[in-house]
């Protein structure tokens, strides 16, 4: 089984923010293969494609503590680490970029240290969409929190497509090969 895991916070404050990158690309895939969120039996909601053996998942515990649930999560579906791909934003890449990689450090990003802490490693895929454009980046923890200016929204939306496109094409066709094709 896929388990696809887009990271972000809930709540109308944080809908439109870059850190809700994650968030984004899940409700895409969700509405391509027609499939809706659920509430999950813990901090999270899901969505399940049966025919791909997909789950789709939103941790709603906060971005920094998107470990404590995941772990259980592995748990309950018996996940296996090698199909379980985080999806997050990148302050440190350029908006309109993303990056895939099969395992990799937290990249001072909280909701992935959460989750190599609560996990005790970090060998698992992650998918990095970039959302650095124009200058004041830093601090990054307000950066992250701010929506997109209205002519970035445009290429962040190409971009959750582009995502999306992605996710399918390693379930399709497996990482290597998506990994080649995405990360030119």
């Amino acid at each position: 089984m896929y388990s696809f895991i887009g990271l972000g916070n809930t709540g109308n404050h944080y809908a439109l923010t870059k850190h809700n990158a994650g968030f984004w690309v899940i409700d895409e895939l969700c509405k391509r293969w027609n499939v809706k969120m659920l509430p999950g039996e813990g901090e999270y909601v899901f969505a399940e494609n049966k025919t791909k053996e997909i789950v789709l998942i939103k941790p709603s515990t906060g971005m920094n503590n998107s470990g404590i649930i995941i772990k259980s999560l592995i748990k309950k579906w018996n996940l296996e680490l090698e199909n379980l791909y985080v999806i997050f934003d990148d302050v440190d890449l350029p908006l309109g970029k993303i990056r895939i990689k099969p395992s990799g450090g937290d990249g001072c990003h909280k909701g992935m240290e959460s989750i190599i802490y609560r996990l005790g490693t970090n060998k698992f895929p992650r998918i990095r969409f970039g959302i650095a454009s124009g200058k004041n980046l830093r601090p990054s923890e307000k950066y992250v929190l701010k929506n997109f200016r209205e002519n970035d929204q445009v290429l962040a939306n190409e971009v959750i497509v582009r995502t999306s496109d992605a996710v399918e094409s390693i379930v399709n066709n497996g990482l290597s090969k998506t990994m080649n094709q995405y990360n030119a």
